[in-house]
């Protein structure tokens, strides 16, 4: 984990560099990572600061949480609005959105991975992503539903659809996944589930997969 000396450390931290710093520690080893005494380590400051922002560390893990979910919510009502008027475009996107690989898009893979790890033994964080779930999962409904124009086989899509994503954030988030793991899922996700299930007209231009 990376460390913050004194020297560099901000005099008044804010709430959100504590979470920041939360965030960083999920990333990088799970929520068992998420340790008062470490984060206060990492910002190169003393535990009494955390305590002008927070009452204990479950306060803490409730505002991570809390500052996940309404973040998650928010882009997917981005995404919802997001129509070309070409459903096959606007699947893609979603499917290129979801399987974004690096960058500060690695991290929210790795952090919703180990989120649903937690959920298993805990009863109200597997309560907030069945909530999360709902929503992405009306999303792409409405999406195939465009695309197919019957119900039943939307939602079927739908499932297969965001299995697919789930599968290919778990391989997608190893340290020896292959550089053109990305493509690779995009391209069998989006000929499978996306284009046969509407084929584009004779003389259409081919649509490539996005380079990793």
């Amino acid at each position: 984990m990376k460390k913050v000396s004194k020297s560099q450390a901000s005099p008044r931290l804010t709430r959100d560099d504590w979470l920041d710093a939360a965030f960083q520690g999920v990333v990088e080893g799970g929520f068992d990572a998420v340790r008062v005494l470490v984060l206060a380590d990492r910002l190169g400051v003393t535990r009494g600061s955390f305590y002008w922002h927070f009452t204990d560390h479950a306060d803490l893990v409730q505002a991570l949480l809390e500052r996940w979910r309404t973040q998650e919510m928010a882009r997917d009502l981005r995404l919802q609005a997001d129509a070309s008027g070409d459903p096959r475009v606007d699947l893609e996107r979603l499917l290129e959105a979801a399987l974004a690989h690096g960058g500060a898009d690695m991290e929210n893979i790795r952090f919703e991975l180990a989120l649903r790890t937690l959920g298993r033994s805990d009863p109200a964080v597997a309560a907030m992503l069945v909530e999360v779930d709902r929503v992405r999962m009306a999303l792409f409904e409405q999406k195939f539903l465009t695309l197919t124009h019957d119900a039943k086989t939307a939602h079927e899509l739908a499932a297969l659809f965001y299995l697919a994503i789930v599968g290919s954030h778990q391989a997608l988030s190893r340290p020896t996944s292959p550089p053109l793991a990305k493509a690779f899922f995009s391209g069998i996700i989006g000929h499978y589930l996306i284009r046969q299930q509407a084929p584009e007209p004779p003389g259409a231009p081919r649509r490539e997969a996005a380079p990793d």
